[in-house]
């Protein structure tokens, strides 16, 4: 094996010849080990082998191995680690997932070499360039330019870290976990599924593209990468916008929505029923008015309850019903001032149990103590069926005896709790889906007139969303109105490349006229495989 060794050509101040040099590297075998200056660059070279014919120049340049472009920079990326300015506008887990990483790690940096970026550093740059396009701002990950040479191991420590926070960062961006949804309004009740970030580091380490390693990190939703395509041709400020703001909605979505799931789109005051990619049943809704928004949220619906009783609001009583309780009649009358609960199907109860209406001194009583509850039939407007799918915003799905309300165009008006047009049909086709229910056993439990419930066996997601803008099958650009104002649009609706007859434009009347949407199979939510 030949030995190899080790010369100091100084940079500065010195002999420099080559005579000089070769002079040296004779002379190199009997001296003792130096200790050269700082500003000396290490060079290995080959010696001549001791026996045998002597190597020609070119062929001994030729035979020596080129030098690791490794960079060794372990100890000085530890002692960037413990500087506060690390932390900086960057999000907790992210920098003890870094700290955790890099205080493990004995080997090379990852982004760097001694020569500039490495491969790895040079493809996180193009995904971090190319964020635009994905409805990122690139400004939000600052790393160096592409042709930055740190040259001392402070500053490629610091160049290293930056690159993976900048990683960190964007994989965070790319599910939407930048800030919660609820600190953006409280309406929304997503809560982003963003992978750990110890996990997005090892991957990236491994993986020998780790562009596309975030890249992937992007929804594969069907309906954002139309949103993402429209994107290219956006020729506003507000075209750009409101599909930024659509795609990052996208982004707090579940990444699985499920084989067969409810989705209610708030702006479009519609509801489609999404079997393996194609939508088999859209109904109109009626949402919340402005002053009682529907929420946003994706829950799993469990039960269906057929001619449900109703819980009447405590509001609705001290307004509608108290007045006439504490009116003219005798105390002990069955049909004075007490009429009003027979006329609308109340029953009074405490603590879960039945009272005695009789009993009760109305002058005196304290109401938030009673609960009063409507039984089916004409006058509970909870209608013949209701969808429960337990959240913590204690929303639900309904049926209603208003009818004539979904003859509007713009269907936001009364409480939260969106009502459903042809609810029965609803819920036949979510117990045929779970259960394997007929649409005669619906019709049965309804027609019975008494309170039935039904589990499901299989929990059919449901997904309340707010997408003012969707992308159908020929590819044309459909808004709706910002019912709840959540798009921040200059000029809510003027988003480009969409037809005239497919935004909602202000009537005579003062409201949005929302146009109509045929169901758009396969692009709707479906995850792309």
């Amino acid at each position: 094996m030949r030995r190899r060794a080790l010369f100091a050509i100084l940079n500065e101040r010195g002999v420099c010849s080559l005579a000089l040099a070769l002079l040296l590297g004779l002379m190199s075998a009997s001296l003792p080990q130096t200790a050269f200056a700082d500003d000396s660059v290490i060079l290995e070279i080959p010696d001549h082998p001791g026996d045998g014919p002597a190597t020609a120049p070119e062929k001994e340049e030729e035979a020596a191995e080129a030098p690791s472009q490794e960079l060794l920079i372990a100890d000085a990326i530890k002692v960037q680690l413990d500087k506060l300015s690390l932390q900086k506008e960057q999000h907790t887990h992210d920098v003890e997932a870094l700290t955790a990483f890099y205080k493990a790690r004995t080997g090379p940096a990852l982004w760097l070499t001694t020569a500039g970026l490495s491969e790895g550093g040079e493809a996180i740059l193009k995904a971090i360039a190319s964020a635009d396009e994905w409805g990122l701002d690139p400004t939000a990950f600052p790393v160096p330019p592409k042709d930055y040479q740190p040259s001392t191991a402070d500053d490629q420590a610091a160049t290293e870290l930056a690159i993976s926070l900048a990683a960190l960062k964007y994989a965070r961006a790319a599910r939407g976990g930048l800030a919660a949804p609820k600190d953006i309004n409280a309406l929304y009740g997503h809560s982003p599924t963003v992978r750990p970030p110890d996990e997005v580091l090892k991957e990236l380490a491994s993986a020998s593209a780790p562009d596309t390693v975030l890249l992937g990190l992007h929804p594969k939703h069907q309906q954002f990468a139309k949103l993402r395509k429209a994107l290219g041709k956006a020729k506003s400020e507000d075209g750009d916008l409101l599909l930024r703001r659509n795609m990052d909605r996208w982004r707090w979505m579940p990444e699985e929505l499920g084989a067969t799931y409810v989705w209610l789109n708030i702006p479009e005051f519609m509801l489609h029923t999404i079997k393996d990619g194609k939508t088999v049943q859209s109904e109109k809704v009626i949402v919340g008015a402005e002053s009682s928004p529907t929420p946003v949220l994706s829950a799993d619906m469990t039960e269906i309850v057929f001619n449900p009783e109703r819980i009447v609001p405590s509001s609705v009583i001290r307004r509608d019903v108290l007045p006439k309780l504490r009116g003219g009649g005798s105390f002990f009358s069955s049909s004075g001032k007490t009429a009003i609960l027979d006329q609308y199907g109340l029953t009074v109860k405490r603590g879960g149990k039945t009272v005695d209406r009789k009993t009760i001194d109305w002058k005196k009583v304290n109401v938030s103590t009673l609960t009063f509850v409507q039984k089916p039939g004409r006058t509970n407007i909870m209608g013949n069926v209701q969808f429960l799918y337990p959240n913590d915003r204690k929303v639900f799905m309904r049926a209603t005896t208003f009818r004539g309300k979904f003859a509007r165009d713009k269907r936001a008006d009364g409480a939260k709790d969106p009502r459903v047009d042809n609810a029965d049909k609803l819920a036949a086709t979510i117990l045929a889906a779970s259960n394997g229910s007929s649409s005669a056993k619906v019709r049965q439990q309804i027609a019975g007139g008494k309170t039935s419930r039904f589990k499901l066996s299989k929990p059919i997601p449901v997904h309340m969303t707010y997408f003012t803008a969707v992308v159908n099958d020929a590819g044309a650009l459909q808004t709706f109105d910002d019912v709840y104002r959540l798009d921040g649009l200059a000029a809510a609706g003027e988003a480009e490349g969409t037809s005239s007859d497919s935004i909602a434009s202000p009537g005579s009347s003062g409201e949005a006229t929302t146009p109509k949407r045929e169901p758009i199979n396969g692009s709707l939510a479906t995850t792309s495989p």
